[in-house]
C-alpha cells in the first residue's frame, strides 16, 4: 500500500467506457493511430486520479439528527443517545427509521439523489449504499428501490447493501428472536427475488446483534447469493472481526474496537478491513481503529466516509484521506490505495475499478493540485475540478447536500 506508480506528461486513451493504454504521452499517437476514430483530446490540468470508491455509506435518510450532535457535546455517549431512541425519544438509529417510515418514496429519492451528486463532485465515482432506516420489509425495500432507481440515471455508479439489521426496531425489542427471523425469512428472500441488493451487513456489535445472531443473518444472505459486509467491533470488541474473516466477508468495517485475535484473522484472510475515521472524529472519541497495526499484520485497509445522518454527516472522500494520515499514521501513498485499489475490493469489484490500468472503467477525477499527495493535504477543501465515470465527463453538482 505504500507504493504509488506517478506518471508524469502522461497519457489515457479511453475506448468506448474503459481504459484501452495508458504510459507516456510522446508515445499516445503511435497508440492513436490504431484506431479509425479520431480522437478526442482533453488536456489536464492538475493531477489525475483512478475515480474514487466510497465502499461505505447510508446514504438513503430523511432529515440530519441534530439533537444528536448537540446532546454528544454536552457530554451524552452514542450508546445513551441511541437507548433513548429506543424508547420512544428522539435520537440514534432509531430516529432516522422513524423519519425514513414515515418519508414518501419520491422525497427520499430527490434527497439521495442531490447527496450523491454531492459525492461525486468530491471525486467519488462508485459508492456503496446502504439501506437499514426501515428495519421493516416494505421500509427497507422502498430504500432499495430509490438506490435501483437512481443507479439508472446517476453518473456514479451505485453497490446497494441490504442492511436490515441495523438495529432492532421499537416493536421487536422485546423479541430480538422473532426480528432475527423476519430478517432472515422475510426481507432477505423479499430482496433477492427481487435483485434489490449485492451485499447484506449486519451491525454486530454489544447491545445491537450478537455474532451469534450476525452469523444466522448472514449465512442466510449467502444462501440467497447476497456478498457479505459486517459492520464489526466499532466501539466494543465483540469478535466481530473473526466473524468476518470466517464467512469470507468482503469487508469487516470500522474495527476501532477490533482486538488482536481479529488483526490476526483479517490479516489471514482475503476481508479488507474499511476502517472509517471521520465516523471517530465527529462522535468526538478519542480512540481510531488500529490502522498500523492492520498494516503490519498484513490485513488490507480502506477508508471510507460512513456518510450517514447521525455519526459521519461528510461527503468528502479527500477529507477522510486527510484523517488518514493525521488521525491514523496512514502514509499519503496508503490512504490513496485505500480509497481505490483496496475500496474496490471491499466491494468485490477490484478486477475492473480503482485503478488507471489498461482494461478498467475509466472512472477518472482531477485534482486541481501540483503534487498528488496534496488531495489528502488541504483538509475539508474540494480540489477536485473535473470527473468522468465510464469515460463520460461528469457535470458539476450543483445541489446542496441536505
Amino acid at each position: 500500500m505504500a507504493e504509488v506508480e506517478v506518471l508524469r506528461d502522461a497519457a489515457v486513451l479511453i475506448d468506448g467506457n474503459r481504459i484501452a493504454w495508458v504510459g507516456p504521452r510522446a508515445d499516445a499517437p503511435k497508440v492513436g493511430a490504431q484506431h479509425a476514430a479520431p480522437l478526442q483530446v482533453v488536456e489536464i490540468d492538475g493531477i489525475l486520479f483512478p475515480g474514487f470508491i466510497d465502499c461505505h455509506t447510508h446514504g438513503v435518510f430523511g432529515g440530519p439528527r441534530l439533537d444528536d450532535h448537540q446532546r454528544r457535546a454536552l457530554g451524552e455517549d452514542y450508546k445513551a443517545i441511541a437507548a433513548a431512541g429506543g424508547e420512544g425519544g428522539g435520537g440514534g438509529i432509531l430516529q432516522s427509521v422513524r423519519d425514513v417510515r414515515a418519508r414518501p418514496e419520491a422525497e427520499l429519492e430527490a434527497l439521495t439523489r442531490a447527496r450523491l451528486a454531492s459525492l461525486l463532485a468530491h471525486g467519488t465515482t462508485t459508492i456503496e449504499v446502504k439501506s437499514g432506516y426501515g428495519l421493516e420489509l416494505e421500509a427497507e425495500l422502498k430504500q432499495l428501490r430509490v438506490i435501483r432507481r437512481l443507479a439508472t440515471t446517476q453518473h456514479a455508479t451505485l453497490v446497494p447493501t441490504f442492511l436490515g439489521a441495523h438495529e432492532v426496531p421499537p416493536e421487536h425489542r422485546g423479541n430480538r428472536g422473532e426480528y432475527v427471523r423476519i430478517v432472515c425469512e422475510e426481507m432477505i428472500p423479499a430482496v433477492a427475488q427481487g435483485g434489490l441488493a449485492r451485499c447484506c451487513d449486519v451491525f454486530c456489535e454489544p447491545g445491537v446483534f450478537s455474532p451469534a445472531e450476525a452469523r444466522a443473518i448472514l449465512t442466510t444472505a449467502k444462501r440467497h447469493g447476497l456478498a457479505l459486509k459486517l459492520h464489526a467491533d466499532e466501539l466494543e470488541g465483540s469478535g466481530g472481526a473473526e466473524l468476518a474473516a470466517e464467512l469470507g466477508a468482503l469487508s469487516a468495517d470500522h474495527l476501532a474496537g477490533v482486538s488482536d485475535a481479529g488483526v490476526r484473522a483479517l490479516a489471514a484472510s482475503g476481508t479488507v478491513a474499511v476502517l472509517l475515521p471521520a465516523t471517530m472524529v465527529f462522535l468526538g472519541t478519542r480512540t481510531q481503529a488500529p490502522a498500523r497495526r492492520l498494516l503490519e499484520a498484513g490485513a488490507a485497509v480502506a477508508l471510507a466516509t460512513d456518510f450517514n445522518p447521525g455519526s459521519s454527516p461528510t461527503v468528502s472522500l479527500p477529507l477522510v484521506m486527510a484523517l488518514g494520515v493525521s488521525q491514523l499514521g496512514l502514509r499519503h501513498a496508503e490512504v490513496l490505495t485505500a480509497v481505490t485499489v483496496n475500496a474496490a475490493a471491499a466491494l468485490g469489484l477490484a478486477a475492473e475499478r480503482g485503478q488507471i490500468a489498461e482494461g478498467f472503467v475509466a472512472d477518472l477525477v482531477v485534482a486541481a493540485v501540483d503534487d498528488w499527495r496534496e488531495v489528502a493535504y488541504w483538509m475539508g477543501a474540494n480540489v477536485v475540478s473535473a470527473v468522468w465515470t465510464g469515460g463520460s465527463a461528469c457535470p458539476p453538482a450543483t445541489a446542496p447536500v441536505s
